[in-house]
C-alpha cells in the first residue's frame, strides 16, 4: 500500500483546523463531513470504509470494512481528497468541538495507534481504519466509551481530535494509570489496555465519577482529554432548559411567578 507523505499546519486555538498541502496526485481520507475549504483543483470521492487501496476482496470487502466503522459509531464513508491538478493544493478540516488536533505520525509509534472512536479527522491516504476490540468482552459492554476504539495502521501520518486541554505521557514498563474511560484519546499499541470496576458501589454512585475505569500499563505513549465530548454534551443537556424557553425563565423566573414567590405577591388574593 503506497503511503502519501503530505505537508500540514494546524491553525487556531480552541476551534483548531488542520490544512493539509497536496502534491500532484496525493490524496488525504477525511471522516465525512470534517471538510472546511479546498482548493478548487482538488476532487472529492466518497467511498466505502476508509479508502484504503487494495486488490482484493472485492464488494464484501468494502462492505466488510464499511460495516466495521458503522460497529464504531462512525458513518458508513469516509472522503477521498485528491489532488487532479498539477500544482500544490490545499485541503482543510475542521475540528468538530473546542480542543486539539494532534498530528500522529504512524512511523515513529510503531506503525499502530489505538484512539478513541470518534478521535480520528483526517489522514494521508495509505493509513488504514479499523476496530480494535477490548480483551473482557462482558466488561467493555459496561465500560461505555473505553470498549470499542479505532485502531490506526501503517507508516503515514494522521490526525486525531481530543477535547479539552491534552496531556501526553510516556509510562515505563509496567507503569498504570487509571483514567475515566472517556479521558482516554490514543495510546500506541505497546501499551496494555484494560477496563477495571472502581469496587464500592457507593463510591461509583454517589462519586460523579463512572462504575469503570481505563487501566493503562506501560510501556508506551498515551494521550488524554481533559473534556471528552460525552461529558460536554452531557452538562450542555443537563442546563438546557426541558419545557422550551430559557433556562432562566422557565426556571427561577418561572418558580417564582407561578405559586412561588411572585406568585404569594401578586396573586394572593385567596389569602386576605
Amino acid at each position: 500500500m503506497g503511503m502519501d507523505v503530505v505537508d500540514y499546519e494546524i491553525k487556531g486555538a480552541e476551534m483548531q483546523f488542520v490544512e493539509v498541502e497536496l502534491d500532484p496526485g496525493e490524496a488525504a481520507v477525511g471522516e465525512a463531513g470534517s471538510m472546511f475549504f479546498m482548493d478548487p483543483v482538488i476532487t472529492m470521492d466518497t467511498v466505502f470504509g476508509d479508502g484504503r487501496q487494495s486488490t482484493g476482496g472485492g464488494l464484501f470487502g468494502k462492505l466488510l470494512g464499511a460495516g466495521k466503522r458503522l460497529v464504531t459509531g462512525e458513518s458508513l464513508f469516509t472522503t477521498v481528497y485528491t489532488n487532479g491538478g498539477h500544482v500544490k493544493a490545499r485541503v482543510a478540516f475542521g475540528a468538530p468541538y473546542p480542543g486539539k488536533i494532534l498530528p500522529m505520525d504512524l512511523s515513529q509509534l510503531g506503525g499502530l495507534l489505538i484512539c478513541q472512536k470518534d478521535a480520528f479527522l483526517c489522514a494521508a491516504r495509505g493509513v488504514s481504519l479499523d476496530i480494535a476490540f477490548q480483551k473482557k468482552l462482558g466488561v467493555g459492554f459496561f465500560g461505555g466509551e473505553g470498549f470499542i476504539m479505532q485502531k490506526l495502521e501503517g507508516n503515514g501520518l494522521a490526525f486525531v481530535h481530543a477535547g479539552g486541554t491534552v496531556l501526553k505521557r510516556e509510562l515505563k514498563a509496567g507503569e498504570s494509570l487509571l483514567v475515566d474511560t472517556g479521558c482516554v484519546v490514543a495510546y500506541t499499541g505497546s501499551v496494555d489496555f484494560e477496563i477495571q470496576y472502581v469496587g464500592k458501589i457507593k463510591t461509583a454512585l454517589f462519586g460523579g465519577e463512572g462504575l469503570f475505569f481505563a487501566k493503562l500499563t506501560g510501556p508506551g505513549t498515551i494521550w488524554l482529554q481533559s473534556l471528552p465530548f460525552s461529558r460536554l454534551a452531557s452538562r450542555v443537556f443537563a442546563a438546557a432548559p426541558q419545557n422550551g424557553g430559557s433556562r432562566e425563565q422557565g426556571g427561577m423566573l418561572g418558580g417564582l411567578a407561578g405559586g412561588g414567590l411572585l406568585g404569594g405577591v401578586f396573586g394572593g388574593g385567596d389569602d386576605e
